[in-house]
């Protein structure tokens, strides 16, 4: 844990590229369920230790494997865990893909609430070309791709550039590899020097509010901002900002 908040979780099986292994998985469900827990932690950066890849993706050799279907099953259920407690993390989330994003890996980058890119990286969701489909990531990347580049995605099997990938919605922004760790540092002290109290509400409200219907979630975010006007870190805010200093957050 560093000094101003941010938790960096690194994803370190260069062996494997990365392959997302039901034991990496875990590790990665335990990581975050720390952050979580973690009062001191303010925003969570996910990255990889890899020089090119930030994760391969699934673990090929899991799905062919020699075991009863349903640990395959149970297996994969890991990946259903991950991306709900990242959603619910209720702390800020920066995938820093500082190399190839492909397969589950995609679905995992696009669970953060944003993600820097390092130019050279490539994103896609390869599987339909070894006879597999990306089940488990459909949903998050028709959440934040458009139909038909989604589409593209899918059944072609092809990778995108990080210039493509950020045209696409799938990423904020690309950097060079020279300005990538300085641009990762810059977003990360900010989102971790926001209210931790709104943060939360702020994060939970994305989450729960995006598959609801639009009256629904009106009726949602209005009790929401409600709440919000009760916590200390608003008045603070609201005064901060007519006496021209910095926040002093409270955290309630």
């Amino acid at each position: 844990m560093a000094p101003n908040g941010v938790a960096t979780i690194t994803l370190d099986q260069p062996d494997t590229r990365n392959a997302l292994s039901n034991e990496l998985l875990g590790e990665l469900i335990d990581a975050f369920t720390g952050a979580r827990a973690d009062d001191a932690v303010r925003c969570v950066v996910l990255t990889s230790s890899h020089e090119k890849v930030f994760s391969s993706g699934g673990n090929l050799s899991g799905f062919a494997g020699e075991v009863p279907l349903v640990h395959k099953h149970f297996g994969s259920e890991r990946f259903v865990r991950l991306f709900r407690l990242i959603g619910e993390l209720g702390k800020p989330s920066l995938c820093a893909a500082n190399g190839h994003v492909l397969a589950g890996a995609l679905g995992i980058a696009l669970a953060c609430d944003l993600v820097i890119a390092r130019e050279g990286a490539t994103f896609g969701t390869p599987e339909i070309n070894v006879g597999l489909f990306p089940f488990m990531i459909m949903a998050l990347i028709y959440r934040n791709v458009p139909r038909k580049k989604t589409n593209e995605l899918l059944l072609l099997g092809e990778r995108l550039s990080a210039g493509e990938a950020l045209a696409a919605g799938i990423v904020n922004r690309v950097v060079s590899a020279e300005d990538f760790g300085a641009a990762v540092d810059d977003w990360s002290a900010k989102l971790a020097g926001k209210s931790p109290a709104l943060m939360r509400l702020g994060k939970d409200a994305i989450f729960r509010q995006q598959d609801m219907a639009f009256h629904d979630a009106l009726e949602f975010l209005h009790a929401q901002l409600t709440i919000a006007l009760s916590t200390e870190d608003v008045v603070e805010g609201v005064t901060a900002f007519f006496e021209k200093r910095e926040p002093r957050w409270v955290g309630r």
